[in-house]
């Protein structure tokens, strides 16, 4: 009987490279340039945005004095271990096979997933405004730098949102086949949790922690620049 081939690895942050392992999806290769591929995401409205923010007159140096940035670093450790601790949370494991039936079907989980992503959204959002602010109040340099960076979020954050929005649908199918590899309820010894449900539960969580630091990648390079001033 011939084997399967292996299946080519697949290059990329750790977010992708989990949804492929646990999708079993046949993701692209990487074959273009980035300059290409964000030539494909950014229409000409939005380029010429850019180019302005790139291209134009430096802002005016700010009256208020340089803000500091430890200030900042403390509030976006705590916002980030908030929902990092909404995760671990989120989904705790059943305290018996009855408990565990209510959550059978997968759209509680996919409810949950939604509902954390939306926190993501909010909080990273909320703290990339709030950089942009304090970067804009340094220097002519850095205020140029923040008027880049909302260029940029303008720019991509609806192909941004509607890739990551896929991501429900594509755990849904993880866990459909998790389910259907799994014995018959019936086997399971008296009270205790199903392994599959557990495994899908572990993998929701590694995913959700993935897309965070995916969200976070913004907001760690305008700490590094207001760091640096």
């Amino acid at each position: 009987m011939a084997k399967a081939l292996p299946r080519p690895s697949i290059q990329g942050p750790a977010f992708i490279r989990l949804l492929a392992r646990l999708t079993d999806a046949d993701l692209p290769r990487g074959e273009h340039a980035l300059s290409e591929r964000l030539s494909q995401w950014i229409d000409w409205t939005r380029a010429i945005a850019l180019s302005r923010a790139l291209d134009g007159r430096l802002p005016d140096p700010p009256d208020a004095a340089p803000v500091s940035a430890s200030g900042e670093d403390a509030e976006c450790a705590r916002l980030r271990a908030a929902i990092v601790e909404a995760i671990a949370d989120d989904a705790p494991a059943p305290r018996s096979a009855a408990a565990a039936a209510d959550a059978a079907d997968y759209t509680v989980f996919r409810q949950r997933y939604l509902t954390l992503q939306r926190s993501m959204q909010t909080t990273t959002g909320h703290l990339r405004g709030r950089l942009r602010d304090r970067l804009a109040q340094t220097s002519p340099a850095l205020a140029r730098l923040a008027e880049i960076d909302a260029a940029m979020e303008l720019a991509l954050s609806p192909r941004e949102q509607r890739l990551l929005a896929a991501v429900p649908t594509l755990l849904g199918a993880h866990f459909e086949r998790l389910r259907a590899a799994a014995p018959d309820r019936a086997a399971v010894a008296g009270d205790a949790p199903e392994p599959w449900r557990e495994l899908f539960r572990k993998d929701m969580r590694q995913v959700l922690l993935a897309e965070l630091d995916v969200r976070f990648q913004p907001i760690e390079a305008l700490r590094a620049a207001l760091r640096t001033r």
